[in-house]
């Protein structure tokens, strides 16, 4: 097995499709077809099937799958450890972020550690937490920023930072506004009656999110209207035009309280404050760039509000 044999199999299973695949890699569909005929004929077994006008993965598809994500990204990780160890400012750090961190939280981080370390090499996947935790599992990436990691024994908390989740309602009412005020007002108490008559926008399945909205929704005993919205950006502009209320990070809405754009509810108990964890792999060094990166974090440097080092392993909470 050759590492072009194993990246056409993982863009295959990631896409159930030849013509995609080629896409991806930008070769031709019949090249990616000589590839997993050649992967297949080398294991002796069918790694994938048609079914309808695509692709499925056999057993034996899924299995590998696994594996080549694995491998290719140890052989990305030693080459970004290599580089980094004859000057970290001159690596890479590769990261992951759930959707909120990485759209809210990691930018500011990002243009401060590329303005002191210039010729360092950053990237950032953003998806919802599974993909996420995936993507550090199998060492596609080096850190990865989201919510409490699962307790599964392969990872460990590196850093934390505060991250207060708030319910928000368009300013004034949940009714389509007529104008924005130019500052934040008093936040609102809002009774449980109120929550459950509402409307709530919620994030997508498998959004961090969603499942915290859910859980408020038992612990207050209510069982409210719900709509789903794939983004942030979708769900804030849908509650300033009045759709609904939402709970989201304080990350992605402080600057539309501070303009009035949108205000905040108080729940019964107040605040619900949970934190972000910056995660590495349990009893792994991390590269020598993704440790200065992970530093940057930690000291901040003013410009944000910085995190703060642990070293913690994490459980699904």
């Amino acid at each position: 097995m050759t590492p072009n044999q194993l990246r056409t199999f993982v863009e295959v299973a990631a896409t159930r499709s030849v013509r995609q695949a080629a896409e991806r890699l930008f070769v031709s569909p019949p090249a990616v077809s000589a590839a997993l005929a050649s992967l297949q004929h080398e294991l002796g077994v069918a790694l994938v099937q048609r079914e309808g006008r695509g692709l499925v993965l056999s057993a034996s598809g899924e299995v590998l799958a696994r594996y080549a994500r694995q491998i290719l990204g140890l052989l990305d990780e030693a080459a970004a450890a290599v580089t980094g160890v004859a000057d970290p400012r001159r690596g890479r750090v590769r990261l992951a972020g759930v959707t909120t961190a990485g759209e809210h939280v990691l930018p500011r981080f990002l243009a401060t550690f590329r303005a002191r370390h210039p010729q360092a090499e950053i990237s950032l996947e953003v998806g919802n937490r599974a993909r996420v935790w995936a993507l550090l599992d199998d060492h596609e990436v080096d850190l990865a920023v989201g919510g409490r990691p699962p307790a599964s024994g392969r990872f460990t908390t590196l850093a934390t930072r505060s991250n207060p989740i708030v319910v928000v309602a368009a300013p004034g009412a949940v009714r389509p506004r007529t104008r924005r005020r130019a500052t934040r007002t008093t936040p609102k108490q809002a009774s449980a009656g109120e929550l459950a008559r509402s409307v709530w926008l919620l994030r997508e399945q498998g959004s961090g999110t969603r499942t915290t909205a859910l859980e408020l929704f038992d612990e207050l005993n209510i069982q409210p209207a719900t709509l789903t919205l794939g983004s942030n950006g979708a769900i804030r502009e849908s509650v300033q035009v009045g759709l609904g209320i939402t709970l989201i990070s304080l990350d992605a809405v402080a600057r539309e309280l501070d303009t009035g754009g949108l205000d905040e509810w108080v729940l019964p108990g107040g605040r619900r404050d949970r934190a972000w964890h910056v995660v590495g792999r349990h009893g792994e060094a991390l590269p020598p760039t993704a440790r200065l990166f992970l530093d940057h974090l930690i000291a901040a440097d003013g410009a944000a509000e910085p995190f703060h080092a642990a070293v913690s392993r994490g459980s699904d909470g």
